[in-house]
C-alpha cells in the first residue's frame, strides 16, 4: 500500500493535465521570496540576494518576468536600496572620509578626503531639482545652504530609521 504525502508537501502544477507533485526545495516559497527581496533591498545585488535566498539568479529573473506582484516588490526593493545608497554618498560628499597617510619615516597623519567625482556626479543628478529650489529661495551664504542640506539629510535618516530600512549610523 502506497503512503500518501502530506498535503503541505504537494504543489499544484499546470501543463496539459493539471496534477499534484511533491514540492521541491527549488520551488519558490513566501520565505524565499521575503529573503530574496530583503537581501535585494540591502545589497542592490541580484546575485547576492539569490544566493542568500537559496535560489538561482535565472529563477529570480524568470519570476520577475512572470509575476507582476513580485516585479513590483523587486522595483520597490531596488528603490529602497538606491535611496539608502544616495544618503550614504551624500553624507560622504559633505562630511568626507577619514584617510590615514603613512610617510616613509613611519609617521602617520589623519586627513579627511572629499570625493570630488562623487560630488560632481550627485550635482549632475540633482541639477534640475536644485534649480527649482534656487528659484524659490536664494540663500545669502554657503553655511545656510549647508545647514539646510544637513537638516534634510537628518530628516531622511530619521524617516528611514522609522521604517526600519536604514542601518544604524
Amino acid at each position: 500500500m502506497a503512503r500518501k504525502a502530506k498535503t503541505d508537501e504537494l504543489k499544484l502544477v499546470g501543463g496539459e493535465k493539471t496534477q499534484l507533485r511533491k514540492a521541491s526545495s527549488r520551488d519558490w516559497s513566501k520565505a524565499k521570496q521575503r529573503d530574496f527581496l530583503s537581501a535585494l533591498a540591502e545589497t542592490c545585488n541580484v546575485t547576492r540576494a539569490a544566493a542568500e535566498a537559496g535560489i538561482s539568479v535565472s529563477a529570480a529573473y524568470r519570476r520577475r518576468k512572470a509575476d507582476a506582484g513580485f516585479r513590483g516588490a523587486w522595483l520597490e526593493a531596488i528603490g529602497s536600496a538606491y535611496q539608502r545608497l544616495e544618503l550614504v554618498l551624500l553624507e560622504r560628499a559633505f562630511v568626507g572620509t577619514e584617510k590615514i597617510v603613512r610617510r616613509k619615516d613611519g609617521s602617520e597623519e589623519r586627513m579627511v578626503e572629499y570625493p570630488n567625482q562623487l560630488a560632481l556626479t550627485l550635482l549632475k543628478m540633482h541639477r534640475d531639482t536644485a534649480m527649482e529650489a534656487g528659484a524659490e529661495f536664494a540663500p545669502d551664504d554657503i553655511e545656510e545652504v549647508r545647514e539646510r542640506v544637513m537638516a534634510k539629510l537628518e530628516r531622511l535618516r530619521r524617516r528611514e530609521q522609522a521604517t526600519g530600512d536604514a542601518p544604524a549610523a
